[in-house]
């Protein structure tokens, strides 16, 4: 990786950082959120072999427009045109409710960048392992059940951009808590 590409991504971890400042990660533990991005970034170039400083500055900043007040059009002064474009195509729009971001993450995958098809699956990647072990509060079987089952309809449709990742999730999935059986009739 060149010195400007290696410069790209510590400036977008840095700037990640800040404005991930003071948010934790859902869950008993309270980890700080920037642990996430950074996860998403790692999981991209040691388990995807993804390398371009485009694609990881990008995982690094995935949730700052979704989850903190920066704007599409900051990422692109910061960081370049397609940072921020790749950024804004995984932004789920907060306006709608949960079951109707969820519906459209898995209507819009198959649309997506090949750069944005590889951080969305990254970031589901990271989420299932986050949440399958240990379960954090509010996470029972059921909300548990829910979640692996859309992001598993969204990594249908992302399925094809990187065969490692495929692999890691398909991995993850297979190891998804049991659960709660079906009441009886």
């Amino acid at each position: 990786m060149s010195h400007d590409s290696l410069t790209l991504v510590v400036r977008a971890s840095r700037f990640a950082a800040g404005k991930h400042e003071r948010q934790k990660r859902k869950g008993e533990h309270e980890v700080p959120y920037i642990n996430h991005p950074l996860e998403v970034a790692r999981i991209l170039s040691e388990e995807g072999g993804v390398t371009d400083p485009v694609i990881l500055a990008a995982a690094v900043l995935h949730d700052t427009i979704e989850d903190t007040p920066t704007t599409e059009q900051e990422l692109r002064d910061q960081f370049g045109p397609a940072v921020g474009r790749i950024v804004a195509e995984v932004t789920d729009n907060k306006l709608f409710c949960k079951d109707t971001r969820k519906a459209l993450q898995a209507m819009h995958a198959p649309h997506m960048s090949e750069a944005a098809r590889l951080v969305k699956l990254a970031d589901k990647i990271a989420n299932l392992r986050d949440i399958a072990s240990p379960r954090g509060p509010g996470w029972n079987a059921e909300r548990t059940g829910e979640y692996f089952a859309s992001a598993k309809q969204v990594a249908d449709g992302l399925a094809g951009v990187n065969a490692k990742l495929d692999a890691a999730f398909a991995e993850v999935y297979a190891r998804r808590p049991a659960t709660d059986p079906a009441p009886a009739a």
